[in-house]
């Protein structure tokens, strides 16, 4: 399974933005607008302002009325939507510094058109389109600069929050945090008895920050979480880069690749067999014995094992 594009957690999300009583800093509904600059900007601002408001995601919506947040339906089709002739959504992350995770999602409600554009938090620096951070201040988009308390407040928070508590998945259910996680392999290395039953499982990586109950009902899981047990990383789309990759090359010079491999696995749950797979990769010994042959690395596995972990993180 995957955390995004999932049909019916869509039309969930999109009826519990129309149900807000009134458009947030980190919500914006449209309703045929596809300027493409002003959807940049609308990124950058919604960014920020979900970083500035505790929310791991903003969103901008089209087809739902400003006023009454009614499903109209709108024109605007963000695949088929193009700036010169440059796709819109890799217009719009070229343009964007730093290039933040966002998706264009496109879904009928009532029979209407709905576009529906997620955008994840800023993190570490405000997020910048064409060289200007911009930010929301009640329903009014503006320069970051011309809003001196809130720019003062957003790096405040930036600089206090840790990439680890940050949202990898929204509001998942029980079973969906057990599909997405490899929390046999959790617990295996905590060196603790799987629980008997599901409460048990999500008690267990609730108390190690792994998880968190989501306000609005289910679970977060948390990037800590993900980039630790996921069952394969492809699962969390913004944390899809961030994959164990191996490539072996032919000399030094680095020109011509032997053998490459990425493993979709969390950092913990696959370190072993990553360890493994370059273990056999490097060049080894053959010790004969009083009785038999034994292959002995000519590195120690301690310290590939060390090697590994280092360059995984930094």
């Amino acid at each position: 399974m995957t955390t995004d594009c999932n049909p019916a957690y869509l039309v969930d999300l999109v009826r519990e933005l129309c149900a807000l009583p009134r458009e947030t800093e980190w919500v914006e509904f449209k309703g045929n607008n596809s300027n493409p600059r002003e959807i940049g900007e609308y990124i950058s601002a919604l960014a920020n302002a979900a970083a500035l408001n505790g929310k791991a995601f903003g969103y901008l919506l089209w087809g739902v009325e400003n006023e009454t947040h009614h499903i109209v339906g709108t024109t605007f089709s963000p695949a088929a939507a193009k700036k010169g002739n440059e796709p819109l959504e890799t217009w719009l992350l070229r343009l964007l510094n730093p290039k933040i995770h966002f998706r264009f999602s496109e879904l009928a409600i009532e029979e209407k058109p709905v576009a529906l554009l997620k955008i994840g938090r800023a993190f570490r620096h405000p997020v910048r389109f064409q060289n200007q951070a911009f930010i929301r201040v009640g329903q009014v988009k503006k320069l970051l600069k011309d809003a001196p308390e809130r720019e003062r407040d957003l790096w405040r928070i930036l600089d206090c929050t840790p990439f680890e508590d940050l949202i990898a998945a929204e509001r998942v259910t029980a079973d969906e945090i057990l599909k997405l996680l490899d929390y046999p392999a959790y617990f295996e290395l905590m060196e603790q008895p799987l629980p008997a039953n599901q409460n048990g499982i999500l008690e267990a990586l609730r108390t190690d920050q792994l998880i968190d109950a989501c306000d609005a009902g289910g679970w977060n899981i948390k990037n800590l979480g993900a980039i630790l047990f996921a069952k394969r990383l492809s699962d969390f789309p913004h944390l899809r880069r961030k994959a164990m990759r191996v490539i072996q090359y032919r000399d030094a010079g680095r020109t011509e690749a032997v053998k490459e491999q990425e493993d979709g696995k969390g950092y913990a749950s696959g370190f072993a067999g990553l360890v493994g797979y370059i273990n056999d990769l490097l060049p080894s010994n053959e010790v004969i014995g009083q009785a038999l042959r034994e292959t002995v690395p000519m590195l120690p596995e301690l310290a590939v094992r060390e090697l590994v972990a280092n360059a995984l993180i930094h």
